[in-house]
């Protein structure tokens, strides 16, 4: 129990350990007297934090007795037993781990190392430290754990090659003002693409793996926990949810529209020309819902300021929307006409689609295409007024 801090008035705390419990009674005391030897060891001014989720075998009492620090947390979900934890931690450093014993807390010494050298974040990585055999099943091994980690790189250039290990080390300023939300397990890749979206300095070191030491199952549920950083790692990256498939889709469609304009192309005809139409509507609108997204998640203090984004709205505001706007509705509207004029020629009789459609879809296109523009040139004032 050497250096913990059970007063709360002591000062000068260099590091303060997290772990996140819902009934670990079968590794708690473990876990905490290999923190309480490595503190004592490194001769560090610490303390340890048991953030409870509500256990029910008696790991509030297991850490008392230890000499923790337990941290009651009443929402569920780890992200929420982390977030409580590091809210009371009282330490200028932050290591968090996980209280099942999979973890080496009397070998933290690289976390502490890079933090002192000014890094933000330091993040474990497992798959260049070591996993021991049964420590990681083959599906999160081979799978899970590599599709996430490479999508996360993907999607926003962080320099970690293990997104969601669960032993790290952070500055506890530094992670406040992330202002980090999520309750569950996706908690893990937040911390991760905010930090590197805020551009803060981050660096992993080796970790080694262990096999838990728990006789019950794992919390962690693959297929659902996995798919829940998914989905955070796409919402937070209105880029590659929105705008690119959205500039793609534009862009295919404006190419197959004026390939197919002039006249039918073998088996393609007015048909495929609809489809293209489509595909520009579509792909404006997932481009107008980028930017929305953008804006938005700015507003809530959700994404860091996008200066490319403020220099794009210096040229683009309400009145340049409504000017394009209008012109694209001119343009649907005079193709209209000038289709309406060529079925007057004809009585108002019978057409021959394949010409005359090569004139109403275009027209159509322009005149749906209009109406977006404004609508979403006014929406887009609403958000910069709440920005403002």
């Amino acid at each position: 129990m050497l250096n913990q801090l059970p007063d709360i008035q002591t000062a000068c705390v260099e590091l303060s350990i997290v772990m996140p419990c819902l009934n670990e009674a079968e590794t708690l005391e473990t876990c905490i007297n290999k923190a309480q030897y490595y503190l004592a060891q490194q001769d560090i001014s610490g303390e340890i934090i048991v953030a409870d989720n509500g256990s029910t075998d008696g790991s509030q009492g297991i850490a008392k007795q230890m000499g923790a620090r337990v941290v009651p947390i009443k929402a569920k979900g780890y992200g929420s037993a982390l977030m409580g934890g590091i809210s009371a931690a009282r330490g200028q450093y932050i290591i968090m781990g996980d209280a099942d014993d999979s973890y080496d807390f009397t070998n933290l010494t690289p976390f502490i190392k890079k933090l002192r050298e000014g890094y933000d974040l330091v993040m474990g990585n497992r798959f260049k430290g070591g996993i021991k055999p049964g420590a990681m099943p083959p599906l999160h091994r081979y799978l899970g754990n590599p599709v996430l980690t490479f999508i996360g790189r993907l999607l926003f250039p962080a320099p970690c090659g293990d997104f969601h290990c669960g032993l790290r080390g952070f500055r506890k300023d530094a992670i406040e003002q992330l202002n980090l939300r999520t309750t569950g397990m996706e908690f893990a890749s937040e911390m991760v693409v905010k930090a590197t979206l805020h551009k803060m300095r981050i660096t992993e070191v080796p970790t080694t793996l262990s096999p838990d030491g728990r006789s019950r199952p794992p919390h962690l549920r693959s297929w659902r926990d996995g798919w829940r950083h998914l989905r955070f790692m796409l919402l937070y990256s209105p880029r590659w949810l929105f705008l690119y498939p959205g500039g793609l889709l534009m862009l295919l469609g404006l190419i197959i529209t004026l390939w197919l304009l002039p006249g039918s192309r073998g088996i393609f005809d007015i048909h495929t020309l609809l489809f293209a139409a489509t595909a520009i509507i579509v792909g404006f609108q997932a481009v107008a819902f980028a930017i929305f997204t953008k804006i938005f998640a700015i507003s809530e203090g959700l994404l860091p300021e996008d200066n490319r984004l403020n220099k794009v709205f210096r040229y683009i505001n309400l009145e340049v929307g409504l000017i394009v706007g209008s012109i694209l509705l001119l343009l649907g509207i005079t193709g209209s006409i000038y289709a309406f004029g060529i079925w007057k020629v004809h009585l108002f009789g019978s057409l021959k689609p394949s010409q005359t459609m090569r004139i109403v879809i275009p027209s159509v296109t322009c005149l749906a295409l209009g109406f977006e523009v404004i609508l979403s040139s006014f929406f887009l004032s609403v958000l910069g007024l709440k920005r403002q």
